[in-house]
């Protein structure tokens, strides 16, 4: 745990965890670290990748990495709320009922192809989502900390599918997209496959990422800095190609991400390539096109892309 305004131990234990998580991971070293800095935000984080990317072995390494408890639900048409959440059971020794937990009871949940279920299957994360407790038969049941939900589904099959509404979608930190590897990545996959059974290390715990949490709110943040995050937000929203622009949520997943980044880079103060880095992640779950933008070939990335050639940069300001 950190004292006073020494932060080494939260950069040697960033790098640890980094190399560790490599054991496992072959790439997709900027995915992890993405992934770790929601965690430190508390935020949570929707991947979009082809299956057989490594997505569950990702997230289950950066569990063991973190010394946090890892479940995993595979989401089917016929998956229930209380699947999900937990319910009461009648004890018959005891004559009363007692909760059943849900696997949501859990620091870091993969809600495996999410949109497979249906909307009140769905919703069910909500209330998890945004206060990090459920409601089951009217008592209110907090969750462990941290709480994280990695949600995954997949661009391609599309069939048998229900999309995320929008209120659910707005609760994720982040939406990551996941590429093939490359030639060398995939090479180097198969020699891992090939080697003995690797065991990861914990290099963190609970309690330390709260820790890190806390650093990262320290992190100086120039008023000009905040008027571009600001300036790129209001921009998704006054665009003639855009029929929804990004909430405020959108706004606040830059100034955590953004802060987190900075200090993950050892610095103590956000520059503009801190927002820039992450203004995919943030807003591309964010935006809705009009459908006359989507006919036309428009991407939400191009959008992106564009408003970020339209702001005005601020210059780097060190507190």
């Amino acid at each position: 745990m950190p004292k006073g305004n020494d932060r080494e131990w939260v950069y040697e234990n960033y790098d640890s965890a980094m190399s560790e998580v490599g054991k496992a991971i072959i790439g997709k070293e900027e995915i992890i670290r993405n992934i770790l800095i929601s965690i430190f935000c508390e935020g949570h984080v929707l991947l979009e990748g082809v299956p057989g990317i490594a997505k569950t072995r990702m997230a289950n390494a950066i569990a063991q990495t973190l010394n946090c408890d890892f479940k995993r639900i595979q989401f089917t048409p016929d998956l229930l709320p209380s699947d999900i959440i937990g319910t009461m059971v009648y004890d018959s020794n005891l004559s009363k009922f007692l909760l059943k937990k849900g696997p949501i009871f859990t620091n870091i949940i993969l809600a495996d192809e999410i949109n497979r279920a249906p909307p009140k299957t769905q919703s069910a994360l909500l209330e998890a989502m945004q206060e990090r407790q459920v409601t089951i038969d009217g008592t209110t049941y907090p969750l462990p900390y941290p709480f994280v939900v990695l949600a995954t589904q997949n661009p391609i099959e599309m069939e048998g599918t229900y999309p995320l509404p929008e209120a659910q979608v707005d609760r994720f930190l982040f939406k990551l997209v996941l590429d093939y590897p490359t030639r060398e990545e995939e090479k180097e996959i198969l020699k891992l496959k090939m080697k003995q059974e690797y065991k990861l290390k914990k290099v963190l715990d609970p309690d330390e990422i709260q820790g890190i949490n806390a650093e990262i709110g320290k992190v100086y943040l120039d008023p000009s800095i905040l008027d571009y995050i600001v300036d790129i937000i209001t921009a998704t929203r006054s665009r003639t190609d855009v029929q929804l622009g990004s909430s405020p949520r959108g706004g606040i997943a830059f100034l955590w991400g953004a802060k987190a980044r900075a200090l993950l880079d050892k610095r103590d103060y956000v520059i503009p390539d801190d927002v820039k880095s992450l203004a995919y992640h943030a807003l591309r779950h964010r935006i809705m096109l009009n459908p006359e933008a989507e006919l036309a070939g428009v991407k939400v990335d191009d959008v992106i892309a564009d408003i970020l050639n339209s702001v005005k940069v601020p210059k780097a300001m060190k507190p």
